[in-house]
């Protein structure tokens, strides 16, 4: 959209005078005015492909449109107006056809009713767009009005009608005809005072096409008709419309004997003009009964001469608006509707707005409508089609933050909206962009309020046409030909468009010469809004408009030296300039000026060194940017001089390369860059300068040269010197020119051979005796061997095969290898890469070149010298890299395998081996070298599974591996363990033969078969024999005893007999007893741990009382919370008997030290046992009843014979926690019970609570529910309010079979849910979309004669599918288990329990019970709150 063309250009080229006082000199231009609408179509038409705006899209046709019948006698509040067939395509959000012509609308003021509905602001547009439109006031006009007010009486205007005359109606009945010329005289002054006292004020005014006819509408209904020429009266109409209403409208069509009405009542009547036999008489048809909807603005469609022969203007077309829809009907041949619209919702007081134009869409011209009531304009293109029939399409529709009062075209692509708060907004039609705000109230603009609520006929109009007309200002404005005019209460202003110019000399004015610049490059570039006065084709108005601104440049560029601050710091004149300076230069590279830039412009502001230095700034992001080529040399060199003098020499450095330095003296340049250490630029003055590309290799190498040949260490600033010359010497050689750019294709052959010449040459220009020969390649291999050998590389593979190019690739070859074989400097990797280098080039399927293979023996020896141990790994790495290059043809194989094993060069072995396939010697390598040792695994790992080795190879490789067994055990137990269980899971037995170590065995076997120790292996696949795991438990026993319980606890494939014998060997008493535990003899396991308990209290009391022997209590402390556990895990599953058998025995045994220990001197440790033995009595008192407890106590023979006082605090103790258990047990199951009960009566009340239908009738068949006496007919009532027959349901297939039961859907719910298909019901009904319990079925009335047959509910006492799924709903409320299970739980815990024989097995139902779960939990919230 912004590559808008200028094509409204000349529209309104009569705007081009800047002062208001010559305003009235384009007055005398309206022949032409007339032509410019038009013309700006046929420039449209040019540029409209770019234009078409992508969201427009069209109205489908009405195949059957209404007659003007059926549209007056429909009633505007009718449920659904017409509309076109599809009104989704319209974007309607809501369409809101309820009338509001005889709504009761009460009359509020003429303030803006829409404050409420404010959108967010659009930016002001002042600084993009200029000055937009240019108003002004018809002085003598708005004088003669006011004095016609004055002397004549004529009263205030009322009504403005404009065409080559303007003409003013005023409130006393005169219609005052004003020229348009220079000095704005009145013509004529039709009618009297006196008639207007008859007639009212007139209300409506109307001029035809050639400006010869004028009607006037008065406010109590009457309309005259006068000649223009002469001033006589033509006619006087009276019955054209119903008496006692104003005329709102009254309007010309482009037939001069056709005109159209508009009354206060909303009719509209059209009114033919006929003379016969020399009489004038005027004929009226009503088009639109205002009874029916009320119309309060009409516009015909007028086309100018230029468009006559245009085909829609057969038609005749009229656009009426009433207060709730648009109307668009054609008069001619024959009366028809050709569209209805309605508007949708809006606010009652807004005013509905119609207005026509002709605009180019997709290369076609044809009207326009827009129309609006409120923030949203509409736009439709009306076109003919080929069968003569009208289309309508809507175009991308304008929402806006005002409501509107007036809508006016000023061009094609030009609107004029006025709001209601007298604001004026021009915008641009196409992109929506806002140009421009202008503030109107000073006009003081006359409304038409007074007319529309018929205050001259006594007000006899509804309350919503009045309400429109508090806003109503039709008869103020009047377009003609690109200019407004607006009509005030004592004046006449005039506004159009401002022509490009003046738009720009505006800006100019009030000292914006950034937005001037900007707007101008706007107009320049097409892309401006709203253009007046270009003409001609693109070329020409560029042309034009660039002289213009360079005009303003040179003015700018004045005013940035004039307005710099004379004092004051330095900052803040940089600051002035840098603000400036930079317009300046950017539009004058945008314009391609640099002839003005460098000369003029320049020349200006070097007269302040500030702005000089400002300018030359500028340049540099253009220069770097390759944006600015052809600097003049004196520019060239103020730039870099000014750059020099604020040390910025990296900048210096940048320009230079980017600059054409022909111009300049080369020699300064060379030296400049050289003492500023500015190589890259030296270089690039060297070669663009001289064509000179081996002068700045000889100073660069006469700099690193010297400390090299001394052994020295390069400094930074030499490093980066010799990478330059790498580069420099590789670009060369690849004709591409340093460090931009590519070399003249001419002088590529050229440089090539020189930089070569340059390389081989024996000696170096002013060479000492002593220096060693071809010092060059020396140089360079000292500096970086690898980086130079590269860049020939690089350069042999450009090469051509032809004679030259091959004599010198052979040549260096030889230098290369005469300077570093027989030169001990270089290291072994410097070496290596040389016969790198070489062999890849040897490799090559085209190679030329010749070296000799002693030289590759040589280097052989030289790297596996057994007498040097440094740089081990360096030479080991350098040969590898030599091999795998393609050297290993230069060597004899089986020689090379000797040495690389001398040397230990075990990569070189396993390099060799690997293309002898020999795998299994590869092993050897990686065991023996220390570096890659533990890789060996995985390469095995890939031998054995990656396919494409031969089974032979695999066992071979398998083979080694076994004889390295212990080897690889000990080098990583886990990941030995995991290869033979992937690969060999079935040799186990074979490989802990091999393991003699009982350490390794071990270590294997706990990696192997302990799943802790994080190997993969899988344990399901590895079959394992139980006496391997059980040798693994023995070893365990051996030498991890702490751990042999945790591992017996993850373990699973051993046999448990044979591993008690092994416990048993080793003294293991608590992996015995957990063997005997899980064997199920809980008797033998307990009686161990009583042993160990016994032993160890025995040693408490026999020990030294002075020794405080802390850590064995503690010891006894464990082993008694051991044995307490045992007898839990198992009480559940053992009779009373039973339990009695363990709890008392583990009782006795801690009370037996206390029985020993006399009152008088009590043990050391009484204290820590007497709670030791409240621990047990605590824990026994879960499984053993109190009374047996008691009983048990007092029986003992030392309780029996008065000792009670010692356990009295263990007694007590026992009946508090009694107490405690059995108040929280009764408070829990009440809680249960209370919220079962509430739960319980909840769904009984809602699956038995009534359904209230919403209507007496099926939904289906749209009949009673006693539809049909005759047939047997059940009624389903669903909880939505839907209500059906069986039948219908049936018959729509609403049923889904659920396991095996029938259920019911309702038809209306489901059907606008699902796409269409009952396979999803099964998903929906877990949705809760299709709930079975929605349902009722219910006889069709109560039984009585004649009533169709009652299906009779079974009464058996059984919950129905619907209520199941309820209560089934209901349990799912709580994640848990159910409050039924709870109780039935708690009541078998309590009552009394059936006796079982030791060794009883796990499985019980006691053993699952509900609180032994792990994931237990007691939900114990109050129940929810529930309506009733």
């Amino acid at each position: 959209m912004e590559n808008e063309p200028d094509h409204e250009n000349v529209e309104q080229s009569f705007c081009a005078k800047t002062t208001d006082e010559e305003l009235n000199k384009s007055f005398n231009l309206e022949a032409s005015l007339s032509k410019f609408s038009y013309i700006d179509l046929d420039k449209e038409l040019e540029f409209k492909n770019d234009l078409i705006d992508d969201k427009e899209f069209d109205i489908p046709q009405v195949d059957t449109p209404p007659t003007l019948e059926s549209i007056l006698n429909e009633t505007d509040d009718e449920d659904e107006s017409f509309v076109l067939e599809d009104p989704t395509l319209l974007n309607i959000d809501t369409i809101d056809s309820h009338s509001y012509d005889t709504s009761s609308v009460a009359s509020s003021d003429s303030g803006d009713r829409t404050n409420l509905k404010r959108k967010k602001k659009l930016p002001d547009s002042f600084s993009l767009h200029g000055s937009v439109m240019r108003h002004s006031l018809l002085k003598g006009i708005s004088a003669q009005i006011v004095s016609a007010a004055d002397k004549v009486n004529a009263g205030l205007p009322t009504a403005i009608a404009v065409s080559s005359l303007i003409a003013v109606g005023t409130s006393h009945g005169l219609a005052l005809i004003f020229g348009k010329d220079q000095n704005q005289a009145l013509r004529l002054c039709l009618g009297s005072t006196s008639v207007g006292g008859q007639y009212g004020a007139i209300s409506a005014l109307s001029i035809n096409n050639d400006c010869s006819r004028l009607l006037c509408g008065f406010a109590k209904g009457q309309i005259t008709m006068w000649d223009l020429a002469s001033g006589k009266l033509l006619r006087s109409i009276t019955d054209a419309h119903p008496p006692g209403t104003a005329i709102l409208h009254i309007k010309f069509t482009d037939d001069p004997t056709l005109a159209i009405c508009n009354d206060s009542g909303g009719s509209v009547f059209e009114l033919t003009f006929k003379r016969v036999m020399g009489v004038r008489t005027c004929e009226s048809r009503c088009l639109f009964s205002g009874s029916k909807g009320e119309v309060c603005c009409i516009e015909p469609l007028h086309s100018k001469p230029e468009l006559k022969d245009h085909p829609i203007t057969q038609f005749s077309l009229l656009a009426m608006a009433s207060l709730t829809k648009i109307l668009v009907i054609g008069l001619k041949p024959s009366l028809k509707v050709w569209m209805t619209f309605p508007y949708g919702r809006m606010d009652p007081s807004s005013v509905p707005l119609l207005a026509w134009h002709f605009v180019a869409v997709h290369n076609y011209v044809n009207p326009m409508l827009a129309f609006c009531r409120g923030d949203v304009v509409h736009f439709l293109l009306v076109k003919r089609d080929e069968s003569g029939a009208i289309h309508v399409t809507k175009q991308k529709h304008l929402h806006l933050y005002y409501d509107l009062i007036n809508f006016t075209w000023i061009n094609s692509r030009t609107i004029v909206l006025l709001d209601s708060v007298e604001k004026l907004h021009v915008i641009d039609r196409q992109t929506q962009e806002e140009l421009e705000t202008v503030e109107i109230s000073e006009v003081q603009l006359v409304y038409n309020s007074s007319h529309f609520k018929s205050l001259a006929t006594g007000g006899n109009v509804s309350q919503a046409l009045a309400l429109v007309g508090e806003k109503a200002c039709y008869q103020s404005i009047s377009s003609y030909g690109g200019q407004i005019f607006y009509l005030g209460t004592k004046s006449v202003y005039v506004m159009m468009l401002r022509s490009w110019r003046e738009r720009v000399d505006h800006l100019l004015k009030q000292d914006c010469l950034t937005e001037a610049l900007a707007l101008a490059w706007s107009f320049h570039e097409g892309k401006a809004k709203a253009v007046v006065g270009l003409s001609g084709d693109a070329t020409k108005r560029k042309a034009i408009v660039a002289d213009r601104m360079v005009e303003i440049l040179f003015h700018y560029a004045d005013r940035a030296l004039k307005k710099c601050p004379d004092q004051g710091k330095i900052q803040v004149m940089e600051q002035h300039f840098q603000d400036m300076v930079p317009v300046i230069v950017d539009y004058c590279l945008l314009l391609q000026r640099k002839d003005l830039l460098f000369s003029q412009v320049y020349d200006k502001l070097s007269e302040n060194s500030v702005a000089k230095g400002v300018f030359l700034e500028c340049l540099e992001p253009y220069i770097l940017s390759d944006k600015l080529v052809g600097i003049t040399p004196q520019v060239m060199k103020d730039l870099l001089v000014h750059f020099q003098d604020k040390k910025l020499m990296e900048n210096v450095e940048a320009l230079i390369v980017h600059m054409d330095i022909t111009s300049l003296d080369i020699q300064q340049m060379v030296l400049m860059c050289w003492e500023n250490r500015l190589y890259d630029a030296m270089i690039y003055v060297y070669n663009r300068g001289m064509n000179e590309f081996i002068s700045p290799m000889e100073k660069l190498f006469r700099v690193i040269a010297p400390p090299l040949n001394a052994g020295k260490t390069l400094t930074d600033e030499q490093v980066v010197m010799g990478n330059k010359l790498l580069v420099y010497i590789s670009c060369c050689l690849a004709g591409r020119a340093y460090p931009l750019g590519d070399i003249p294709e001419d002088l590529v052959p050229l440089v090539k051979n020189q930089v070569f010449e340059f390389l081989i040459r024996l000696h170096s220009t002013e060479a000492s005796s002593e220096e060693e020969i071809y010092p060059y390649v020396r140089t360079l291999l000292h500096f970086d061997t690898r980086e130079f050998l590269n860049v020939l590389a690089l350069t042999f593979e450009d090469f051509k095969n032809d004679k030259q190019a091959v004599e010198y690739q052979q040549r260096i070859v030889d230098i290369l290898l005469k300077v570093m074989v027989e030169n001990s400097d270089f290291t072994p990797s410097q070496v290596g890469c040389l016969f790198t280098f070489l062999a890849r080039q040897l490799a090559k399927p085209d190679n030329t070149l010749f070296v000799n293979r002693t030289l590759f023996d040589q280097v052989l020896e030289f790297l596996c010298s057994p007498d040097d141990d440094s740089r081990h790994s360096e030479r080991q790495q350098v040969l590898l890299e030599l091999l795998q290059a393609g050297g290993i043809v230069q060597f004899e194989e089986s020689r090379l395998i000797r040495m690389a094993e001398k040397a230990e060069f075990y990569q070189i072995c396993e390099f060799m081996y690997e293309r002898e396939h020999q795998y299994d010697k590869i092993i050897d390598c990686y065991l023996r070298d220390p570096l890659r040792e533990e890789e060996v695994f995985n390469y095995i790992h890939n031998i054995l599974s990656i396919p494409g080795h031969s089974a032979e190879e695999k066992q071979s490789v398998w083979q080694k591996a076994m004889d390295h067994i212990e080897e690889l055990v000990s080098l990583k137990p886990c990941k030995a363990a995991e290869l033979v269980a992937t690969h060999f899971s079935e040799q186990i037995e074979t490989v802990i033969k091999k393991l003699q170590n009982q350490v390794l065995l071990f270590k294997f076997l706990r990696s192997l078969l302990d799943p802790r120790e994080g190997v993969h292996v899988n344990q399901e696949l590895l079959q394992v024999s139980p006496c391997i795991t059980e040798q693994y438990i023995e070893l365990l026993c051996q030498f991890s005893p702490n751990q042999v319980i945790e591992t017996l606890q993850v373990l699973e494939c051993y046999r448990l007999d044979e591993t008690i014998q092994i416990s048993q060997k080793y003294q293991l008493h608590e992996v015995t007893a957990y063997l005997l535990e899980k064997k199920g003899d809980i008797h033998g396991a307990f009686l161990i741990m009583l042993k160990r308990l016994q032993s160890k209290l025995q040693e408490i009391i026999h020990q030294d009382e002075n020794a405080k022997d802390v850590p064995s209590l503690k010891d006894v402390e464990e082993t008694m919370v051991e044995t307490i556990a045992l007898c839990q895990r198992n009480s559940h599953n053992l009779n009373q008997q039973q339990r009695e058998a363990l709890w008392f025995p583990l009782l006795e045994a801690m009370m037996a030290p206390q029985k020993l220990s006399s009152s008088a001197a009590p043990h050391l440790h009484s204290e820590a046992l007497k709670s030791l033995t409240m621990q047990v009595l605590n824990s026994m008192a879960a499984f053993i009843a109190l009374p047996s407890i008691l009983q048990r106590i007092l029986q003992d023979p030392v309780y029996g014979k008065g000792k009670l006082g010692e356990i009295q605090g263990l007694i007590l103790g026992m009946l508090d926690t009694f107490n405690y258990e059995q108040t929280l047990l009764e408070t829990t199951t009440s809680l249960l019970n209370q919220d079962l009960h509430w739960s319980l009566c909840n769904l009984r009340a809602s699956v038995t609570r009534g359904l209230n239908p919403k209507q007496d009738y099926c939904s289906i068949c749209l009949q009673q529910y006693k539809r049909r006496q005759e047939m047997a007919d059940e009624i389903i009532v669903f909880s939505c309010g839907h209500l059906y027959h069986s039948f219908c349901l049936q018959n729509k297939e609403c049923t889904v079979e659920i396991e095996g039961q029938t259920r019911w859907t309702c038809y209306k719910c489901s059907s606008s849910n699902k796409v269409g298909k009952l396979s999803e019901n099964s998903s929906e009904i877990k949705k809760g979309r299709i709930t079975p319990s929605q349902v009722k079925m219910s006889p069709s009335c109560h039984p009585s004669k004649g009533d169709p047959t009652v299906k009779k509910a079974i009464s058996e006492p059984v919950l129905d599918p619907q209520q199941i799924q309820a209560f089934d709903q209901l349990c799912h409320l709580y994640r848990g288990s159910s409050r039924l299970a709870l109780l039935t739980e708690l009541s078998q815990n309590r009552s009394g329990e059936s006796c079982r024989p030791f060794g009883g097995s796990q499985s019980g139902p006691a053993f699952n019970s509900i609180f032994q779960k792990e994931n237990f939990q007691l939900q114990l919230i109050p129940p929810p709150v529930t309506e009733d």
